[in-house]
């Protein structure tokens, strides 16, 4: 156990958890939501320090990032445990492990210089803290990223956007990049599929702009649930609005853990997403999940030369050069280092 940062001790014995927007509280024996933080005796304890249940080599695309340091690798880490639950999750045998296993934590104990140390000798150019919400597993993450920074390992994060404002201000000094799913715009779809709230997300996206971390947002576009044509021009405004220069994933739902009640998403609705997102004035809008199907290239928005060819994860030509187009010089925003 790791006593976890982020929260007040209440008079009745009870604390409250300020690492998310929950913000849970908690009594004496119990956990907050994400079933991963628990109160003993008045203090409050992370129960996944170190204790990894999935260790992989990633290429940052897969992220998606597909402005920051496209072609690297990243060495990606997850404990058990979401502050979520999202109906439709890809990774829900470890989002959900404790709920659904009377509150059993497993993983690998590692330590922050364990980690680094991997990264270092796997030749990755990056940490990326993900598959499940990497804020529920905070203190060893900012441990991590303070080490990696150290030894100049960018550090990113996947993440449902849902840390609270405190958390963000707290991360963004040893954070480099963050995808942030902006998941539909409606409360409707985040109360019922979510178990959330969509306001905070959208202030996230916000700060963390805001405190200089670049920003990547995805979208996972499900069959009658967040395809909308009038949705997804809501999602693109809002983007544009913070900076039409933070890239826009539209991405192919697949059914999986409670939501096998629809198909996946067709490849149109990824072509309409798109086509929206450019009409709203976004200059980056990349569809994924369909490799090969031509979305998934950097096109320079001046020229509309193509700078980076990829297919699926992988990249097939860059003609980057020092963060410019190389047909016409136009700057293209990114972490390029």
């Amino acid at each position: 156990m790791h006593e976890a940062l982020f929260y007040q001790q209440q008079d009745d014995g009870q604390l409250i958890c300020g690492l998310c927007n929950h913000h849970c509280r908690i009594k004496e024996g119990g956990r907050g939501f994400c079933q991963v933080r628990e109160n003993r005796q008045g203090t409050l304890y992370s129960l996944v320090y170190g204790r990894l249940v999935a260790e992989n080599i990633d290429p940052v695309e897969k992220k998606p990032l597909f402005h920051m340091q496209p072609g690297s690798r990243s060495f990606s880490i997850s404990t058990v445990g979401c502050n979520f639950r999202c109906q439709h999750c890809q990774n829900s045998s470890i989002s959900q492990y404790p709920r659904l296993h009377k509150n059993d934590i497993i993983g690998e104990q590692w330590s922050p210089e364990e980690v680094v140390a991997t990264a270092h000798r796997q030749a990755c150019q990056s940490i990326s803290y993900t598959y499940v919400e990497p804020t529920i597993f905070y203190e060893f993450a900012y441990d991590c990223a303070g080490l990696a920074k150290e030894e100049g390992i960018k550090n990113i994060f996947v993440s449902n956007g849902y840390m609270s404002s405190e958390v963000s201000r707290h991360l963004a000094p040893r954070l480099d990049g963050i995808n942030i799913d902006i998941k539909a715009m409606s409360e409707k779809f985040y109360q019922q599929v979510c178990k959330a709230r969509l306001a905070p997300v959208l202030e996230n996206v916000h700060l963390f702009k805001e405190l200089g971390v670049w920003v990547e947002v995805t979208t996972l576009l499900i069959p009658g649930w967040n395809d909308s044509s009038q949705e997804l021009q809501q999602i693109a405004r809002f983007i544009h609005d913070v900076d039409p220069d933070i890239p826009w994933h539209v991405t192919a739902f697949r059914p999986s853990y409670k939501m096998m009640d629809r198909g996946p998403t067709p490849v149109s609705s990824l072509r309409m997403a798109r086509k929206i997102g450019k009409e709203e004035g976004l200059r980056f809008v990349y569809e994924g999940n369909v490799p090969g199907e031509g979305g998934e290239s950097t096109y320079c928005p001046a020229c509309q030369s193509e700078i980076i060819k990829r297919h699926g994860f992988q990249i097939i030509n860059n003609k980057l050069k020092d963060g410019n187009c190389g047909q016409c010089g136009e700057k293209i925003e990114g972490v390029w280092e």
